[in-house]
This record gives C-alpha cells, sequence and structure tokens, in this order.
C-alpha cells in the first residue's frame, strides 16, 4: 500500500512528466527531485544521448555537428517516451525540433520551467560545458535562444514560472501545476 502522502499524487504518476526549457532552467536538477517526490523513475535525455553515442555532447557536437545531435536526441527521447512512465529532463533544444515536441506531446504532459535570463545566465556561466557557449557571453546566447524558442516553448502544456529559488520550491510549483491542470476540464 502506497503511503498516504502518495495518494493524491497517484494520478501524476501516470504519464511521463517531460521538463522543457532554456539552459540552466533546472530541467535535471529540479527533474531528479520531482521525480523522488513522486516516486517515479527519472531520466535525463542529455546523459541518454551520450550513452547512446558513447561521447560527450560537446563531442558530438564538434565531431558530428548539431544538426547529428538534434537527430540522435530525438531517438532518444522517442524510445524514452516509449518506457514506463518518468519524469524526463530535455535538452534546451529538444522541444524545438517539431518531431521531438510531437511526440512529447502525444505521449507526455510537457512542463516549461520559465527562468528569467539573468538567472538562467549567472547559472549556466558557472560551467564550461555547453557547446552553444564556448566561447560567447552567455546572456547574449541566452536572449538569442529566449526570442526564437520561447514561442515554442509556450506550446508546452504547463508553464511554470521559476526564479531563483530552493529546487525543493520549484518542485512544489511544478507538483501543484500538474495537480491543478489535472482538475480543469480538457478544452
Amino acid at each position: 500500500m502506497a503511503p498516504p502522502f502518495m495518494d493524491r499524487y497517484e494520478p501524476l504518476r501516470r504519464r511521463t512528466i517531460a521538463l522543457v526549457g532554456l539552459m540552466g532552467a533546472g530541467k535535471s536538477s529540479v527533474g531528479r527531485r520531482l521525480a523522488s517526490a513522486l516516486g517515479l523513475p527519472f531520466r535525463d535525455a542529455d546523459s541518454e544521448v551520450e550513452a547512446a553515442a558513447g561521447r560527450s555532447i560537446s563531442d558530438i557536437f564538434a565531431d558530428l555537428g548539431e544538426a547529428a545531435f538534434r537527430d540522435g536526441e530525438r531517438r532518444v527521447i522517442s524510445r524514452l517516451l516509449d518506457q514506463p512512465p518518468h519524469v524526463l529532463a530535455t535538452g534546451g533544444g529538444a522541444f524545438m525540433n517539431a518531431e521531438t515536441r510531437g511526440l512529447i506531446k502525444s505521449k507526455a504532459v510537457s512542463v516549461w520551467l520559465k527562468t528569467d535570463l539573468e538567472t538562467l545566465a549567472r547559472r549556466v556561466g558557472r560551467k564550461d560545458t555547453r557547446p552553444l557557449l564556448a566561447g560567447k557571453d552567455p546572456l547574449e546566447v541566452l536572449k538569442a535562444q529566449a526570442e526564437v524558442r520561447y514561442p515554442v516553448y509556450a506550446e508546452a502544456d504547463i508553464t511554470v514560472e521559476t526564479g531563483d529559488v530552493a529546487h525543493h520550491v520549484t518542485v512544489e510549483q511544478i507538483i501543484r501545476a500538474l495537480l491543478d491542470d489535472l482538475q480543469e476540464p480538457a478544452q
């Protein structure tokens, strides 16, 4: 028998929850905590792509280019979406691919983690492992990405506006938004 506190989350464990958003939004770190809170497995699309390719994302970008990376990412996400429900952290550009977006929309509930650009720039500026930032100003890259990606991210089923808050606060926001979404009649 499930613990009583888990019972109200049972409806959230019926479909995969796919987190989308710009780099640094917390898709992986928040996703792990969300999965734990809901009693679901966690999958990170970037890690799964690296495992499937046998090399890092930076190496894939450098050796094969972004198009080859996006193709592999689409195939990996398709495979992951065929698995039992879990929390899936997608790469920042994954939802931009129309085929990947269609797969997510048909097999998961998508949640856009929307965070202000200054917070994102501060977060992503701490590491040098992001190929799209190599030798560039993180804020400028994020502004350009937001201009292109925000209209597409807005197609997500749910938008959760996050700030520079503790991960558990964001997890609570996501759970509340998912529960609220279940209460709204389908349109």
